[in-house]
């Protein structure tokens, strides 16, 4: 019995060329995306010379913590894309309190405690990003269940929540502040060592860890 395999081989081909161009397309409104997210980044760090590339630094260290911890590509992608867009909401608060040279007060404190959910408002339109908008609301919430907006506590808090808690708090605390110096290596292993359990996800925290005591072992061949 013979079976003529031609047409269907046709059809193959088709189907074939026009994944492929569905591919393309995919890629490049993939990359196009991206290129937006990283201007809109700017965007917001552009007010701030002492937060400058702070996002995308945050962006790299939660994906770092997500490889290490043995997380899926996909979901180390989702923490890159919302460490880069973790502090939209602050192009809603006013310069003033923004790049303020002293501390806080209470009510300027209230004002920036809102950036998670402005920055989740601004975002609201972008398809396919529920799960990273909540990554964005929650970042700011403590393991302890002191934090904000929703004082969520241990495992109510997303788990990339928890991560970019991590990764924001490491690049804030060796980065120069308007108000402040940066940490020293010794300082920040402290601070997140004392923090594992309250304001950090012990697991999280311990991970990262690691991966900071690697690279300064590396660097130092100590």
């Amino acid at each position: 019995m013979f079976y003529d395999l031609a047409p269907y081989r046709r059809q193959k081909k088709k189907v074939e060329e026009a994944t492929r161009k569905l591919v393309e397309t995919n890629a490049q409104l993939v990359n196009r995306h991206m290129e937006t997210i990283r201007a809109f980044a700017a965007a917001i760090e552009a007010r701030d010379q002492y937060t400058r590339w702070h996002s995308e630094k945050v962006a790299e260290y939660a994906q770092q913590i997500c490889i290490n911890m043995g997380l899926d590509e996909q979901t180390a992608g989702m923490a890159y894309l919302a460490g880069l867009l973790h502090d939209a909401g602050k192009i809603g608060v006013p310069e003033s309190i923004l790049i303020k040279p002293g501390r806080l007060i209470d009510a300027e404190f209230e004002v920036i405690k809102k950036h998670p959910e402005i920055g989740v408002n601004i975002l609201r339109s972008m398809q396919n990003m529920k799960e990273i908008l909540q990554v964005i609301r929650h970042h700011h919430e403590r393991y302890d269940g002191s934090g904000y907006p929703d004082g969520l506590k241990g495992e109510d808090i997303p788990l990339l929540s928890r991560i970019l808690a991590v990764a924001d708090a490491f690049d804030a605390m060796t980065s120069d502040r308007s108000y402040r110096k940066a940490f020293s290596f010794d300082k920040v292993v402290q601070e997140i060592e004392s923090n594992a359990g309250t304001q950090f996800d012990p697991q999280v925290a311990q991970s990262f860890l690691g991966l900071l005591r690697e690279q300064w072992k590396n660097l130092t061949g100590t």
